[in-house]
């Protein structure tokens, strides 16, 4: 009687009205099941000198007289929750293990395979398995219409790790491998600390990487460090500023595919700097604007890239919003302009 209770109450509430910011059932007094997530659509042209992605990353794909046109839902996400009085663990997942703009045909049907993003568990003050590395500067990501802003010049990582935070405080041993593959018997050590008010937030981080190079005298052997700096501020109204600033031999963590195998001169790996800025406006309480920049230099092997995006963002209900965005991303060989146009619900 008890599983069937259960199952009628799960039934009930992902049939219930979507005014829900999310869809939970209460199990009994202490634990409760939560479903969330949201549905996206995309519709994005690129023209110029680098091959078509779903979103820049910070690579250097160069295809000239590129002009393609694609609609996707890859970024559509789903997600479930469980909590009791102790514990909170998460699962989510999305749409982009098939990797863009190659995968699944689309001659029948545009089949997409789940990509697991978190999966993590929360007790006290500790976070054990998959979720954002502590490095990444999650609050100054902007506003954009792809998850993620500029990518080229931002920590983004997620991995498996485990975290001790207190107050502002928190430190974690994190996945220490490489693309390469090479083996690795120390984890990565990161310590950050969040200082809050109602000004906003700034953060300061600390990445110490050791890694052996299996006798590979491309990748990195030693010691590595890097250091990030970012924050998001209030401005005027319901305005903010974001940015973030990385220094260091960060490697896979910064600008994703700048540089992913970490690659090293006389162990070292390449020293990387890289930003982002971005101001969001809120016209009115429907009508919202973000205008962002980020950009990498890796001096060692030539890497100068940068993208810059502009949008507008109606939102049509608490939950449904639609917009427009256009951009650039150029490198040293090339560059790229593009135009998206997106619309997403929210659970």
């Amino acid at each position: 009687m008890k599983k069937l209770a259960i199952t009628l109450a799960v039934c009930s509430a992902l049939a219930s009205t979507a005014s829900n910011a999310e869809y939970s059932v209460d199990i009994n007094e202490d634990h409760t099941l939560s479903f969330g997530g949201y549905f996206k659509a995309d519709l994005r042209n690129v023209q110029g000198d680098l091959a078509y992605l779903d979103f820049w990353i910070g690579n250097n794909r160069v295809q000239p007289n590129t002009n393609e046109t694609r609609f996707n839902v890859r970024e559509s996400r789903f997600n479930i929750k469980y909590l009791n009085t102790k514990i909170k663990a998460v699962l989510e997942w999305d749409f982009y293990d098939d990797q863009q703009p190659t995968g699944a045909s689309e001659t029948v049907t545009g089949g997409h395979s789940l990509r697991l993003r978190h999966a993590y568990v929360e007790y006290d003050k500790w976070t054990l398995g998959q979720t954002w590395s502590t490095f990444m500067p999650l609050v100054s990501i902007a506003d954009a219409l792809d998850f993620g802003g500029a990518h080229v010049g931002q920590v983004f990582i997620r991995q498996s790790q485990i975290r001790y935070t207190n107050g502002g405080l928190e430190l974690a041993l994190e996945n220490p491998s490489t693309q390469s593959g090479a083996s690795q018997s120390i984890p990565d050590v990161v310590a950050r600390y969040t200082f809050k008010g109602d000004w906003g937030q700034v953060a300061f981080a600390g990445l110490m990487r050791n890694l052996d190079n299996n006798d590979d005298v491309t990748a990195a052997d030693g010691t590595q460090f890097a250091y990030n700096v970012h924050g998001r501020i209030k401005t005027f109204g319901k305005d903010d500023f974001r940015f973030s600033y990385s220094d260091g031999r960060s490697g896979r963590y910064v600008s994703p595919a700048a540089n992913i195998n970490d690659l090293a001169t006389n162990g070292d790996i390449h020293e990387a700097q890289a930003y982002t800025l971005a101001y969001r406006h809120f016209w009115n309480e429907s009508w919202r604007s973000s205008a962002y920049y980020g950009a990498v230099k890796i001096d060692e092997i030539g890497a100068d890239r940068k993208h810059w995006g502009v949008n507008l963002i109606k939102s049509i209900t608490p939950h449904f919003s639609v917009g427009g965005e256009l951009g650039n991303y150029k490198t040293e060989s090339g560059d790229s302009d593009y135009f998206q146009l997106s619309a997403k619900y929210v659970l």
